[in-house]
């Protein structure tokens, strides 16, 4: 059983920064990506940053050069420092796990809010 559990979400004023963290525990095979997707009401889910267990990032470009993921393998925890911080980045944000041994896997966070005011 894999269980994620994220903190750091809360309200910030726009230009304001806050850090999101995930940790996961259980059976977690050692090759694996993690990341956060974000979801604002009304809208589809989408993802925001993710790294692997190599240390390759991919961003969406609408935070590229604000916001910076990063993992401890060791700790199997990932963190998303997010700077310059927009109303339009307001939404749930979900930490998720993947991986391939045998089958896929994907695993996802209950879920940490983050609200901008402008």
């Amino acid at each position: 059983q894999v269980h994620l559990v994220e903190s750091g979400g809360g309200l910030v004023q726009a230009g304001g920064s806050l850090t999101l963290s995930c940790a996961a525990s259980g059976t977690i095979f050692a090759r694996n990506t993690m990341g956060w997707y974000r979801q604002a009401p009304g809208k589809q889910r989408d993802l925001v940053a993710i790294i692997s267990s190599g240390g390759s990032t991919t961003y969406a470009d609408s935070v590229k050069g604000r916001f910076t993921i990063s993992r401890d393998n060791g700790e199997n925890t990932v963190d998303l420092q997010m700077n310059s911080l927009k109303p339009e980045d307001t939404a749930v944000y979900y930490c998720k796990l993947e991986y391939y041994t045998g089958g896929y896997y994907v695993h996802w966070g209950q879920g940490t809010q983050v609200t901008v005011s402008s």
